[in-house]
This record gives C-alpha cells, structure tokens and sequence, in this order.
C-alpha cells in the first residue's frame, strides 16, 4: 500500500477552469510579432527620440547634428521625413496595441499557423505606411514654415498667434462629426474587423491602411500640438501619446473628445487673447 492511500490523502488536483483572456489567445503562438510591434519597436523608436532630443537641446553634435544646415537638400528633408516617420511610429503604433491583439485572437482561431505571424506583420506595416505618408505632409509643412520664419530651428513656433490657431483647430475637429466617426473606428477592433476584414497577407496590409487611415482621421489635428509646444520636445510628445492612447481605449468615448476639444479652444483663445 503506497504512502498516499495509508495516510488517507486524496489526490484531488486543482483544475483552473477560468477561461483564458483576450491577451492570453493573442499571445498564443503569435506572442513574437506582438512582441516585436508592441514593445520592442515603440521602445526602438522612443530610444531613437529620446537621443535626438536630447541633442537637439544639447550640443547638436550627435543624432541631431544634420539639423545645423542651410542647404536642405534631399539628405537633409529626409532625415526630417524620418524624423517624423520615427515619431509617428512611436507615438501611435501602442493606440493600435487592441487591434493587433484582437487580429491575433482571430488568427488563431482561424488556425492560419505560420501565415498568422506574417498576417500580423503585414497589418501592422499597412498601420505605419499610412503614418509615413502622414509624416511627409508633416516634413513639408515643416519646411514651408520654416522657409516663412514662422517655425524656428529649434522647431518651436515664432509667432503666438499661430500657435492659438493650431489650438483652435485642433479643438474645433474635435467635436466635429468626422472626428466621431474616425475615433468610434479606431475604439472599437472588433467591429472594425467585422466590416473590414480581408484575407491573406495582401487582405492584412489592406485593413492595416485602413485602419491607419481612421487613425490619422482620429488625431491628425493632435499632431498640430506638436507646432505649439515644440516638435522635439520631450514632454509634449510624451502627453500627446498618453492623450491618444487614453482617447482611444478609455472610457469617455466621443465625450472625452469633446472635453478635451473644449479645453482646447479655450487653451487657443488665451492665447490669442494674451498675444494681443
């Protein structure tokens, strides 16, 4: 008679029967893209922008040393588009953090194994493409502010009323109705991949444009803040990418967008009002 039946114990082992979460299934075998895209190349990028930061308001003999110029040939706009490129990427690709779990849950329950993973990188490089179209309109207005003196070579701007205007737009489109329907997209993953899905690798890029495409319909007027405060300025960059990660899987919804647009016109008529 064994140890166990002498003394009486019964082997009743615990059985977790608790249902694996949302983070759970996506982490599944697809845990080393999302490892990739949501932790290690926002980190990159964020490293990326911290050195040059921190050069550009130092020496400016490291990272940012190519802004020293007065001949903006097509090195040097782009080093600026990859500037912003960089930014972008870090700044928005965590907002995405839901759809890319919620593609990755699908993906396994789908069964696509190994096509899973690359399915995952594609959406997410639909998701940044768009992001680096964005950043060559940024790159352009950069430059054509500058050229008018209106943004300094420390990419602050010179004058202050402008900096009201950018805040009053940026508050206006808040409560606008495009504003609402690009935000309701980008808050809701599941629903967006039911009206959006396509399949393969090629359908994956696709929904990663277009969901890229609401997300730069959600914020692009937020980026305008980065004018106002300072393009390089770390504590700027830093609050816009919590603002947008909270608008965009908070709690507040469309009201959060129409608080924070309130606070911003009346942030934009201070402004203008103290400039005067």
């Amino acid at each position: 008679m064994s140890l166990r039946r002498s003394t009486g114990e019964v082997h009743n082992p615990v059985v977790d029967e608790r249902p694996p979460t949302r983070l759970e299934l996506a982490l599944g075998q697809e845990r080393a893209p999302l490892i990739v895209l949501l932790m290690l190349f926002p980190l990159v990028c964020w490293w990326w922008i911290v050195v040059m930061a921190r050069d550009m308001y130092g020496p400016m003999t490291g990272a940012s040393a190519w802004m020293m110029t007065l001949q903006w040939d097509a090195r040097h706009v782009f080093l600026l588009w990859a500037m912003w490129a960089v930014m972008m990427v870090g700044m928005m690709l965590p907002s995405a953090t839901p759809m890319l779990l919620m593609y990755g849950v699908a993906a396994r329950r789908r069964g696509l194994g190994a096509r899973a993973v690359r399915e995952i990188y594609a959406l997410a490089a639909g998701y940044v493409a768009v992001w680096a179209i964005f950043s060559l309109v940024a790159t352009a207005a950069q430059r054509i502010l500058s050229m008018r003196l209106i943004v300094s070579p420390m990419m602050t701007l010179n004058r202050p009323t402008i900096g009201a205007a950018l805040l009053l737009v940026a508050g206006v489109y808040q409560v606008t109705p495009l504003k609402r329907v690009c935000l309701q997209k980008c808050q809701s993953p599941l629903s967006f991949l039911m009206h959006h899905w396509r399949a393969g690798i090629g359908g994956a890029f696709r929904m990663g444009i277009d969901h890229g495409t609401y997300c730069v319909g959600c914020c692009w007027a937020l980026m305008l803040l980065l004018f106002v405060g300072g393009v390089m300025n770390l504590a700027v960059i830093a609050a816009l990418t919590a603002f947008v990660v909270f608008e965009k899987i908070g709690p507040f919804g469309v009201h959060g967008s129409r608080i924070s647009g309130a606070l911003l016109i009346a942030a934009g008529l201070w402004m203008l009002l103290a400039s005067v």
